[in-house]
């Protein structure tokens, strides 16, 4: 229905220029979304954030739910990992990744779209708790397993290297130390595939219980518990 931006500003270090070109941005994506930005509350920070509160109105009838998920499904991915790994290695290095960029910006709403018109009742984000985090949440509210094909989850360029390289998170290995009591690995799966799996997104995409036409299928819901990484 409508956002407003909420906005923490070091005055004194950044230009106020870079801010108005912030706003700019998110503006746009709004725009993009169909939303209007209706103002904002901003406040002197000595680290820059920015954000929005978004009010909407959901159908109930139209949810997708992440304890809804029924076994015997594939489960589809809607936008590549490494967000977490080139921002880590960003902040660190100053490099800029463009392909993180897209990935970040891009709205999940064909996607979600898509998958509502197709039937598709069971969904999650995949953002903070990466990927394995997510998919444990989903699996554990609806009593259903999963199997989980590494080799088949797409990658942001770059995002190996910044592995290979130690850009890795905090909130990365949070997740990995997390669920790890819920996973079962196979042969040749390793502690590095494990972390680009937990890899901690901002503006992630949608784990879909459901195929999706042009997003890769990743693995598969099961009966059981826990998630087998193969």
């Amino acid at each position: 229905v409508v956002a407003i931006n909420l906005v923490g500003w070091p005055r004194e270090t950044l230009p106020l220029e870079l801010m108005t070109e912030v706003l700019r941005g998110g503006l746009a994506v709004a725009q993009q979304a169909g939303c209007p930005v209706i103002g904002g509350h901003s406040i002197d920070d000595p680290e820059p954030k920015y954000g929005m509160a978004v009010t909407g109105v959901a159908d109930p009838n139209k949810l997708l739910r992440n304890d809804a998920a029924q076994p015997g499904l594939p489960l589809t991915l809607t936008k590549p990992l490494g967000v977490g790994l080139l921002n880590n290695r960003h902040k660190r290095t100053g490099e800029v990744f463009d392909d993180a960029i897209a990935t970040m910006v891009g709205l999940n709403r064909d996607a979600a779209e898509a998958a509502l018109s197709l039937g598709v009742r069971a969904a999650t984000d995949v953002t903070g708790f990466g990927l394995l985090g997510h998919l444990y949440k989903m699996c554990r509210a609806s009593g259903v397993g999963a199997v989980l094909d590494r080799s088949a989850v797409p990658m942001i360029a770059g995002a190996h290297e910044a592995l290979r390289d130690g850009y890795v998170s905090g909130g990365t290995r949070r997740n990995l130390d997390w669920v790890r009591p819920h996973l079962r690995t196979g042969p040749g799966v390793t502690e590095d595939d494990l972390l680009l799996l937990a890899d901690a997104q901002t503006s992630g995409g949608l784990l879909v219980v459901g195929e999706l036409p042009g997003h890769p299928v990743i693995g598969h819901t099961v009966a059981g518990s826990g998630i087998d990484v193969v």
